[in-house]
């Protein structure tokens, strides 16, 4: 492994005295990626061919994504050098002006496929739509450098190839986009725009707003961070490039992204982690987008050093852990994963990351560059921050994790497979944390952590799949859902879920409503590690612990005793509690494990209440995780007394207001 390069310039504890990174060590990052990306090139440089894999689109789609996504990098990085005449920076520009008019001549050797609309069934390549959008979206960052340039033919036959992509139909959801970035760069160059329809499309996305600065990403509740990594930064450029900054409906924007990132500054721990939840996570650091966009306007939430601690800490993140540091981008979280991510990345698919570098189009001398860093929520101790619109609460503890509860995305209504049920990992658990990720593989393909599934003969587990209502009040968050297996809803059943939080430890406490007994399972945190855990059983709870001290934990407060008193198994542990381990299922580390209960319910309505603790550096003390909150329970009426001094009381059959009806079915017999 290469040294990480950004240790090889001088810290300012002075200037940043939580991460000690400046601008020079962002440079340094980005002149490192994009030089891999080069050492990779084509003759012309318009189809790159980088280590990893080539989806069903083949290589001449993954070179266009691997050029089209680096010029997210690498158009900050030219737009806002201090030295234009650099011969680094000169070398970006240079590259980047070669590879776009090769890829976008026609009849060249090097010409990028052009996409086609997004109908069934396709009759081409898609994807090139998407990089039509990072295209123009550079362009605009890199304008005055770049784009000004380019000879007028140049120029023209480049405003072609967006054109063609502007005119294309999309997939409802953040697509909608991808079409309107192409269109708003050439209104802003002067371009032919007649017949083209983005404010049509821009319209349709800003009425999936929830609140809060968030948008789920189409009709249906999917909610993750392609609100940072594409509709905000895409809304911001779209009202630039219109020049609407200052119309109602580019103020409205400015407004949600405000928002946006007050909420979103609670999603990245102390030392830099972020949140692992939602699809595409290989992208990483576009995380970061929404916070340079909402700083670059004004509208940020976050003082300028506030904005560079957050971004600095997750980078900094990034390459202590190796990412880049062999070679260009891998497809996965840390280290390369492929099970984390979708079919539909390829070896490009990993450099939308450079839209996180955003920062580096403002000048040296601007104040989020200038200013010292300022805590950002996760370094003040213990938070609590619900997100009401979407269903999620975001807790931070002293030891620096920000944990999740989440109750409203689902993402559970596009297939996964034709036998699969219509769910994801990275949406369908009860929790997230900034240090543990959803199981793939055979441990989603058994889905124990942080879930509660009712089990069939076989021991097969229900599936969360979409869910019918959720509801946040407080500090409390809580859904219903309907269980499923193979997209067929078990009958006459429903679960209400209601978490609370306090500290390292949460309660989650379920409604059970069926009109026959199931086993049950539930799950805590799964937790990697690049080593075999420790872990252990005992008669009310189960615990793993990674070599790195985080310990995830698990026990039964209430009803899991209905099926009688627990028997040990045949390896001398309790047979209600164990630990499943997995290898290779977890984007966090080769090894993984996960706590878990097995119970059983009554007919009619039975209550589950469980604790789960995360936490770093926690002892195994199965005694005091008990005594962290006193549980009473009368019918469907729960009370929670924390040792903290904190309380909680809620009535599992009203916290969520919901139709009341389990077990409906839709056409074919899939649950909705």
């Amino acid at each position: 492994m290469r040294e990480d390069i950004s240790t090889m310039i001088a810290m300012d504890p002075v200037l940043s005295p939580f991460t000690g990174w400046g601008r020079a060590q962002w440079e340094a990052v980005a002149d490192d990626w994009l030089s891999q990306v080069r050492r990779h090139a084509s003759p012309e440089g318009a189809l790159p061919r980088l280590p990893g894999r080539i989806t069903g689109d083949g290589p001449r789609r993954e070179g266009m994504e691997a050029v089209g996504r680096s010029f997210l990098l690498a158009a900050p990085r030219i737009a806002g050098a201090e030295d234009p005449g650099d011969p680094v920076v000169q070398g970006h520009l240079e590259y980047y002006s070669r590879a776009l008019l090769a890829g976008t001549r026609p009849g060249g050797a090097e010409e990028w496929p052009r996409g086609v609309s997004c109908r069934l069934p396709l009759t081409g390549i898609t994807n090139s739509i998407v990089e039509a959008a990072n295209v123009a979206f550079s362009l605009h960052v890199s304008r005055d450098r770049l784009w000004s340039g380019l000879t007028r033919p140049e120029q023209l036959q480049i405003a072609d190839w967006l054109r063609h992509h502007a005119r294309c139909e999309v997939w409802q959801n953040n697509w909608q986009l991808f079409p309107a970035m192409a269109e708003g760069f050439l209104r802003s160059v002067d371009e032919d725009v007649r017949g083209l329809h983005a404010v049509r499309n821009v319209s349709r996305v800003e009425s999936w707003y929830l609140g809060d600065g968030w948008y789920t990403d189409g009709p249906e509740h999917a909610v993750d961070y392609y609100n940072a990594w594409a509709i905000h930064p895409y809304l911001w450029a779209w009202y630039r490039m219109t020049d609407a900054v200052h119309t109602p409906e580019g103020q409205r924007h400015l407004e949600r992204l405000h928002d946006f990132t007050a909420s979103q500054a609670h999603m990245v721990a102390s030392d830099g982690a972020l949140l692992h939840q939602g699809r595409s996570l290989t992208y990483r650091t576009a995380a970061l987008a929404a916070f340079w966009c909402a700083d670059a306007s004004g509208s940020s939430a976050l003082t300028p050093g506030q904005t560079r601690r957050i971004a600095s800490g997750v980078l900094s993140r990034f390459t202590a852990q190796g990412v880049g540091a062999d070679g260009p981008l891998s497809l996965g979280w840390y280290g390369a994963f492929e099970p984390m991510c979708q079919d539909y990345s390829g070896f490009g698919s990993p450099y939308l990351a450079g839209i996180g570098f955003l920062g580096l189009a403002q000048p040296a001398t601007a104040p989020v560059w200038t200013d010292v860093e300022d805590a950002q929520p996760s370094d003040g101790g213990p938070f609590t921050a619900p997100i009401g619109p979407v269903g999620w609460v975001l807790r931070g503890a002293p030891d620096g994790i920000v944990r999740m509860a989440n109750h409203g995305s689902d993402h559970a209504t596009l297939p996964v497979g034709e036998d699969e049920d219509r769910d994801d990992p990275h949406y369908a658990k009860f929790a997230y944390s900034t240090h543990t990720a959803p199981g793939t593989g055979p441990a989603w393909d058994e889905a124990i952590d942080s879930h509660f599934a009712l089990l069939d003969d076989a021991g097969a587990g229900s599936r969360r799949s979409t869910l019918r209502a959720t509801h946040v009040e407080g500090d409390l968050s809580g859904s219903v859902h309907v269980p499923q297996r193979h997209r067929r809803a078990l009958p006459g059943t429903a679960v209400t879920t209601v978490t609370a939080g306090d500290g390292t430890a949460e309660v989650r406490a379920h409604l059970v409503q069926t009109d026959r007994p199931w086993a049950m399972r539930e799950g805590g945190w799964a937790v990697a590690d690049d080593h075999e855990l420790a872990t252990g059983a005992f008669a009310d709870g189960a615990w793993a612990r990674g070599r790195d001290g985080l310990l995830a934990a698990i026990l039964g407060l209430h009803g899991w005793d209905a099926s009688g008193p627990a028997t040990d198994g045949a390896d001398g542990s309790p047979d209600r509690a164990r630990v499943f381990a997995y290898r290779d299922a977890n984007a966090m580390g080769p090894h993984s494990a996960t706590p878990a209960l097995v119970g059983r319910t009554r007919t009619g309505g039975t209550v589950v209440i469980t604790l789960h603790v995360l936490e770093h550096g926690g002892v195994v003390d199965p005694q005091g995780w008990r005594d962290r909150v006193r549980v009473e329970v009368s019918g469907t009426r729960v009370r929670l007394d924390w040792a903290s001094g904190a309380a909680a009381e809620f009535d599992l059959a009203t916290f969520v207001p919901w139709d009341g009806h389990p077990g409906l079915t839709g056409p074919r017999g899939e649950a909705r």
